[in-house]
């Protein structure tokens, strides 16, 4: 199979979806990989190494897209790349399809595209192992980047969350107990926060107790636990996440007006459509925005900031299926693998993807019925 792997144009994205481990990988097996000039210069790999293990570099994007039969990414394609698309590719990559721009589903379904989304692709026991490592990095920077936005000269209130002997500890709110906001937890409570975990899951939310020895408060995510929480906390972090689909509204407008003004939120469900009303995508650029007093930071890349600990993150994980899809063909490996059978987001003209085709109003087409109309 020739692979294809351009350079990420998103707005201060400095990933990159293959590193030369992964190259040499699909070369040693017989594959072409076409690597574009200067792909991996922001995640700190030079072109001689792609050349080292058996890239082909390529001066251009076009020429990328144009020769390859799968391409590999990190980000979604955005809108300049739309028209490099071309009939039935394959495209191994995030899309967050209910989150983005509906005129990408409109492409990939008129061109027959492919499109394997790693934020998709479930193991039987329901963990989504593509997008752990992205989740743990995201987790993590927003008590980060939610510490520096609390300065006053950020904006903020001006505190310091893990205060001094005397003065109170900054106030954390975590909406959602997963793998982002075990993350953030952790960074939270290692800087001397207060924190509070919400969730449904009882018994995620007995684990996190465990885990953190009391020194957490677990909360039963409800209305009202959720606006009290919010309310008195200095950062709110939206940690929510359906997968496939748009994040739920657990935080509105009214309540965000309720917040201290220099009170900060960080929306890690952006990319998702955000479980917080008033945030919006912004960008590495103009990362923040205020709404009633409150600061928003709701960068949909959030990772591509740290780009050395990212990419080999998140290739570390991608690497075996993009090695099974090149090797058996993308029918096959569908077939032989239910994991990657739900990373299938669009096939053939189709949304193969329930809660994609729900939240943009396609109709849905199973992935085994899909394939069999070919």
């Amino acid at each position: 199979m020739i692979v294809g792997v351009p350079k990420e144009i998103k707005t201060r994205e400095y990933r990159v979806g293959m590193v030369p481990a992964g190259v040499r990988a699909l070369t040693s097996a017989g594959h072409t990989v076409l690597v574009e000039t200067n792909a991996g210069v922001g995640s700190g790999i030079p072109d001689s190494e792609y050349q080292r293990v058996g890239a082909t570099l390529v001066a251009s994007a076009d020429e990328v897209w144009k020769r390859a039969e799968m391409i590999v990414k990190v980000k979604e394609p955005i809108a300049p790349e739309y028209e490099r698309i071309q009939p039935g590719q394959i495209i191994y990559t995030y899309f967050h399809l209910a989150g983005v721009d509906p005129e990408l589903t409109k492409t990939l379904v008129k061109k027959k595209a492919a499109a394997v989304a790693y934020e998709t692709l479930q193991l039987d026991d329901g963990s989504l192992p593509l997008l752990k490592p992205m989740s743990e990095v995201a987790g993590k920077m927003a008590i980060q980047v939610g510490a520096a936005c609390l300065e006053k000269a950020h904006g903020g209130k001006g505190i310091l969350l893990g205060g001094v002997p005397g003065v109170r500890r900054g106030r954390v709110t975590i909406i959602g107990g997963g793998v982002v906001g075990l993350c953030a937890a952790k960074v939270a409570v290692g800087m001397g926060a207060e924190v509070t975990i919400l969730d449904v899951n009882l018994e995620r939310l007995t684990y996190l107790d465990d885990v953190f020895l009391g020194r957490v408060s677990v909360l039963a995510s409800d209305t009202e636990s959720i606006a009290a929480s919010v309310r008195e906390a200095d950062l709110v972090v939206g940690a929510v996440l359906i997968p496939g689909g748009k994040a739920p509204k657990l935080v509105s407008e009214s309540l965000i007006s309720e917040m201290t003004p220099g009170s900060v939120v960080v929306d890690v469900a952006v990319d998702q459509g955000g479980c917080i009303e008033t945030c919006k995508p912004t960008t590495h650029d103009n990362p923040t925005f205020e709404v009633h007093g409150v600061v928003h930071y709701c960068v949909a890349n959030m990772p591509g900031a740290v780009p050395q600990t990212s990419t080999y993150a998140l290739t570390n994980t991608t690497r075996p299926y993009s090695r099974k899809i090149a090797d058996m063909g993308l029918v096959e490996a569908v077939k032989s693998d239910r994991a990657l059978a739900r990373a299938m987001n669009t096939y053939n003209g189709h949304v193969t993807y329930e809660a994609v085709a729900k939240d943009l109003g396609y109709e849905y087409l199973a992935i085994s019925e899909a394939l069999a109309r070919k």
